[in-house]
């Protein structure tokens, strides 16, 4: 008999999040899978349950929520021994991994894909004993962004991360780092450090163009010592889709890197606050499997 589980973040989309539930049930039962629907109720529920999950050798886990509640989903199936396939329900202010998908933003659309028998192997990033699907973020500007509000985030969407970030590059300092990356080293000041596995971050669709999900290497800018009248530059950049051609941003692909500061420096992993430097990240080429539709492949 298949088995499904539904991970359910009560309070996402405005806490309609468990609206939706029938309608995955009924079709998931239609696909004859024996389903199991479970709720978070703290942090960390949604890892506990997708282990749950492959412990029980479960077919498929849909996650019903935000970016929050999938990375938490994820980090719970990521090195298990069964992995179940991923479907996603996004229900979050940003959800960018399901933007990089190609999976519809509309829960209702979304929903719909969990008819489909497609499904598309994608890429894990590792950041020293945790997981990560979309960005990682280190320097000044990353705890500015961890500090967006659900209350920004609900009222602005994408903007709200932009107007931290701009406001903090404007009044920020650069830092000293060391990056080491496959078989090479950059050294040097710098303002913002990111490293993508998607091409959608915070929102914006454009930062990282090339980034595919299943191309195993991370996408890689350092922008360096910028003064105040070149940060509206560096957003204008972000914004087009050609940060990597800026005069004052390095660009590089790593499989592997590890990052260190004489500073202490803060990081950002998908939206939320990381661990400080010094952090090591590693690629996880095309580790799960997601639901996706005909237009997502």
């Amino acid at each position: 008999m298949k088995q499904a589980m539904i991970i359910v973040n009560p309070s996402s989309g405005k806490e309609e999040a468990v609206d939706h539930v029938e309608k995955i049930e009924k079709i998931l039962e239609g696909k004859e899978y024996t389903v199991k629907t479970v709720q978070t109720e703290k942090e960390l529920d949604a890892t506990k349950f997708c282990q749950d999950a492959c412990s029980q050798e479960f077919d498929v886990v849909v996650s019903l929520g935000g970016d929050g509640t999938l990375n938490e989903t994820i980090n719970g199936m990521v090195d298990q021994a069964h992995r179940p396939k991923l479907g996603i329900v996004p229900m979050g202010t940003v959800n960018d991994f399901a933007r990089a998908l190609n999976i519809p933003l509309e829960p209702e659309a979304a929903i719909e894909t969990l008819e489909s028998d497609l499904k598309k192997k994608v890429d894990i990033g590792s950041f020293n004993d945790r997981y990560f699907v979309n960005i990682v973020a280190i320097g000044a500007i990353a705890e500015a962004t961890s500090e967006v509000s659900p209350e920004q985030k609900t009222r602005f969407g994408p903007l709200a991360y932009l107007m931290e970030g701009v406001k903090t590059l404007a009044s920020s300092n650069a830092y000293p780092l060391r990056i080491e990356y496959d078989d090479k080293v950059w050294e040097g000041d710098s303002f913002l450090f990111l490293a993508a596995l998607t091409k959608s971050t915070a929102g914006f669709e454009k930062l990282s163009p090339d980034a595919k999900v299943n191309d195993g290497v991370l996408h890689c800018y350092v922008i360096k010592n910028v003064n105040m009248l070149r940060v509206a530059s560096i957003v204008t950049a972000v914004l087009r889709g050609n940060l990597k051609e800026d005069k004052d941003v390095e660009y590089f692909q790593a499989k592997k890197l590890r990052v260190s500061s004489s500073e202490k420096l803060h990081t950002n992993v998908d939206g939320e606050e990381g661990d400080p430097l010094p952090v090591a990240m590693e690629v996880k080429p095309q580790h799960i499997e997601v639901i996706i539709n005909e237009e997502a492949r």
